[in-house]
């Protein structure tokens, strides 16, 4: 690689352990932080507002999921293609990626949202709101699809910033906000008494501070990649739009990853309110706000893996590849275990940051987590191995397997496990596709490097 100046962080060189608990730790709080945007909303609301306007960002959320996988996707796609370039000593390419990434990214997002925001009745009834959800639902919607921008910008930016060798300041990008958004949070919907919009409009604000944080490191800090100035012509463009694909394609699994869960969100909603009401919803809606702290925490460990793995994958080191994906699946497995064990054992408290104690929909949550729970070992496993694949541009086996867990298997999951177990199969539904997922991994993988 030619030799721009790095810091401490080789991943060429550096032993395996070491290196990937330099990225790991973190990277791990960094996405937790982040995925405070969102539980923090529920919770403040749940508080402050009421269970109708949890189970409103409930019908919400899936849109806050999309945006993060298109995000995801770039973000990923991105740091695999670069991370090769780099290994290859091809630094210029490199760059030109991560400024098409940073670029087309968000302008695709701003027409999005756009759309959306003149469409916000018939989406809001797509995603399965209800007429007496819909005016806070709308509330809560409008100040968010500013806020899906900046969300891009910080999560693509992460990706860009842990691969310039500074995994620190990737993780400040995600706890500065998340920080911030606890205390917003708490004094749109309290003191100022702004509602469920209060929580949406912190969240905007905070993701848009994450966004300067990414556009001033870009520029002041970078060391190896850097913003590179794009030409406008013909042939410049056709080159972007090609690039942009390659990189979609590489990171198009960890987009279906984020769909996945709003199609568990979408699916349930759906199924708990035909047989539970606004109730069984809010109730639902606990669940859907730790998954995402779940799927972070487990992400962290395939987003430390891949610059490692993509990168000695690139330079043909075999034996440094292997060794950073057996570390990356003992460590989800560790991840899903203590999941399981903490949302297990710790359902009822958990449960009443967001419900009132003894209230109909705090008893069904407290019924369904434990059970909801039970996914989370198969669920970590099957991220680390997806993201193995992602990182070794093996992207059609990583789409299978995304797709199995995310719609092959859930949605027949949601339909039938309730009517061969009731009412106890609506929670069971997403460990059931997790573990077939899991099973026809284990039947079809084969060692490929």
């Amino acid at each position: 690689m030619k030799d721009r100046e790095r810091d401490s962080i080789d991943f060429g060189k550096s032993k395996i352990g070491p290196l990937f608990r330099s990225i790991f730790f973190p990277t791990l709080l960094s996405m937790v932080f982040t995925s405070l945007l969102t539980v923090v909303d529920g919770i403040f609301v749940g508080q402050g507002v009421g269970s109708d306007a949890l189970a409103a960002i409930n019908i919400v959320a899936p849109l806050f999921l999309v945006t993060t996988g298109i995000a995801l996707m770039f973000g990923v796609g991105v740091s695999v293609v670069a991370s090769i370039h780099l290994s290859q000593g091809n630094n210029k390419a490199a760059d030109i990626n991560v400024t098409q990434a940073l670029a087309v990214a968000p302008m695709l997002m701003t027409i999005l949202a756009v759309m959306l925001y003149f469409v916000r009745i018939p989406f809001m009834r797509l995603l399965g709101c209800s007429d007496a959800l819909l005016p806070l639902a709308l509330e809560y919607l409008i100040p968010l699809l500013p806020g899906c921008i900046f969300i891009l910008i910080q999560t693509i930016g992460t990706f860009i910033i842990r691969l310039d060798g500074a995994p620190k300041f990737a993780s400040a990008v995600g706890i500065v906000p998340g920080v911030l958004n606890i205390f917003l949070d708490w004094l749109f919907v309290f003191p100022m008494q702004m509602g469920i919009a209060g929580s949406s409009v912190a969240t905007t604000l905070c993701c848009a501070i994450a966004s300067g944080m990414v556009g001033w490191y870009m520029v002041q800090r970078s060391k190896t990649v850097h913003l590179y100035r794009l030409k406008l012509s013909r042939t410049s463009l056709f080159l972007t739009s090609r690039n942009i694909g390659y990189m979609s394609r590489c990171g198009f699994s960890s987009m279906l990853g984020e769909l996945a869960m709003s199609m568990i969100m979408l699916t349930g909603n759906y199924v708990f309110i035909r047989s539970l009401g606004e109730d069984g919803v809010a109730a639902f809606s606990v669940a859907c706000y730790l998954y995402p702290i779940v799927f972070m925490v487990n992400n962290s460990v395939t987003q430390s893996a891949q610059p490692i793995i993509s990168f000695n994958y690139g330079a043909g080191h075999g034996n440094r590849v292997q060794e950073a994906y057996r570390l990356s699946i003992r460590t989800a497995a560790v991840c899903g275990l203590l999941a399981t064990a903490v949302l297990t054992f710790g359902a009822k408290p958990l449960i009443s940051f967001f419900l009132q104690a003894g209230s109909n929909p705090y008893e069904i949550a407290t019924t369904g987590l434990p059970l909801f729970a039970s996914s989370f070992v198969f669920f970590a496993l099957n991220i680390a191995i997806i993201g193995y694949y992602q990182a070794i541009e093996q992207n059609g086996k990583a789409t299978v397997y995304m797709l199995l867990r995310g719609l092959v298997f859930l949605v027949p999951a949601f339909v039938l496990v309730p009517k061969l177990i009731s009412p106890q199969g609506m929670w069971l539904a997403v460990p059931v596709s997790e573990c077939l997922t899991f099973v026809v991994i284990l039947m079809t993988k084969k060692n490929i490097y």
